[in-house]
């Protein structure tokens, strides 16, 4: 029995380290000393989910917030008509659902569903606050998150108010293609891509031949070229003032940091 105790516990031990060295790649994380870690870790779970399986549902009790570790989980609300609206696409390295732990009853605004096979650590949000307290860099980590959500809000509503669905897909092209290769994978269905970009996928088709036509990209199964760069930014009338990605709006860290999203 007192094996059997050892063995239970030496495997324990191993999962929070092996959730610790996941936690770790998480911005939100990394300046956490060991022993809040390992805090955060007995705390923590690591859950699964096959494509097309929901992660929470919009309206479910926010008790716990997530580091996604591998896949796409795609966040959406949906319509008192049952009509979807993709809110964004969490990627690897990317914290989603924290903000809702400062709240009193917290629910989730949107539901989470899995685009691939993906892995999230789902985190304890209420001891999450309770350590906050003990970690001012935390909490301005934290605070920094959350400002950034509050102006990518802000440019989002900019850009679907002023702005057309093809101004909205050669910013989304010029932002997942970096300078000097001009290239981006098309990794989103057709319908998740067009309505995260608010557009229908039909209308996503019609903008996608237009720029074909102009010979500003070309298009070979998901794989997209930007064949005139300059006129397709002048397409998306791109400025140093607005051409940040709108990807900080819902998870930390910004993504457009790491693999120049849209």
């Amino acid at each position: 029995m007192i094996d059997l105790c050892h063995f239970i516990e030496a495997a324990l031990v191993l999962q929070d380290r092996n959730i610790i060295e996941d936690l770790s790649k998480g911005m939100l994380f990394r300046r956490l000393s060991e022993a809040q870690l390992l805090r955060v870790a007995g705390k923590a779970e690591r859950v699964r989910k096959n494509e097309g399986e929901f992660l929470f549902e919009q309206e479910d009790s926010a008790k716990r917030f997530y580091l996604l570790i591998s896949g796409q989980i795609k966040l959406f609300r949906l319509s008192s008509d049952g009509d979807e609206k993709v809110i964004e696409v969490i990627k690897p390295g990317a914290t989603f659902a924290e903000a809702l732990m400062f709240l009193e009853k917290p629910t989730y605004p949107v539901g989470a569903q899995a685009l691939i096979p993906s892995e999230v650590i789902s985190i304890d949000a209420h001891d999450f606050v309770s350590m906050l307290r003990e970690s001012v860099d935390t909490c301005l980590l934290l605070a920094s998150d959350l400002s950034q959500r509050l102006h990518g809000l802000i440019r989002e509503i900019n850009d679907l108010s002023l702005h057309t669905g093809t101004r909205r897909v050669a910013v989304y092209l010029i932002q997942h293609a970096p300078e000097g290769e001009n290239e981006c994978v098309l990794d989103l269905p057709k319908q998740v891509l067009a309505s995260r970009l608010s557009i229908k996928p039909e209308t996503l088709s019609r903008i996608f031949r237009r720029l074909i036509n102009a010979d500003l990209i070309s298009i070979q199964g998901t794989r997209v070229t930007i064949l005139d760069r300059m006129h397709l930014s002048d397409v998306a009338q791109l400025s140093s003032e607005h051409d940040q990605s709108l990807l900080a709006t819902f998870h930390f860290p910004p993504q457009d940091s790491n693999d120049a999203g849209g």
